[in-house]
């Protein structure tokens, strides 16, 4: 469990992950040893699992971002989080969630246009072995996204 000091120090990292353990130690007023032996133990217990980039995706040319719902068709030879697998590893796919509901799985991806989406839908998506009806929804405005 986390204390409320360890909660403090991940809250700043994932605000920014190239917090130093100085600024972080000053900014807490602890010893900067006690905060790196803090984020050490958060890693070491799989609290903390990589230090990542957020980049600007307009920028880098993938401005579009759309969900994509999927029914998982049940066949004896493929499991759903086989699917999943297989989808998470389609170009361009960020997230891949297992749900509960009238879908099966819920599909975050990125592109730099809607007609490249519906390309990975109908060529690449539609083509893995489980996958049912999808059902595909463009993101207008992001308001809040988090790593």
């Amino acid at each position: 469990m986390l204390d409320e000091k360890d909660e403090t120090i991940l809250r700043m990292l994932r605000a920014n992950s190239r917090l130093k353990t100085k600024e972080i130690s000053k900014k807490m007023q602890i010893p900067r040893t006690t905060v790196h032996h803090r984020i050490r133990k958060m890693i070491e217990d799989g609290i903390i699992r990589k230090f990542t980039v957020i980049p600007d995706y307009k920028k880098i040319g993938i401005p579009v971002t759309a969900f994509i719902l999927v029914s998982f068709l049940p066949t004896t030879d493929v499991k759903q989080r086989e699917v999943a697998q297989r989808i998470a590893e389609l170009e361009g796919v960020y997230e891949v969630h297992l749900i509960s509901g009238e879908w099966d799985i819920i599909i975050k991806v990125r592109s730099s246009s809607l007609e490249r989406i519906g390309e990975l839908v109908i060529n690449r998506l539609r083509e893995i072995k489980g996958v049912g009806k999808s059902v595909t929804c463009g993101c207008f405005f992001t308001t809040k996204e988090e790593p």
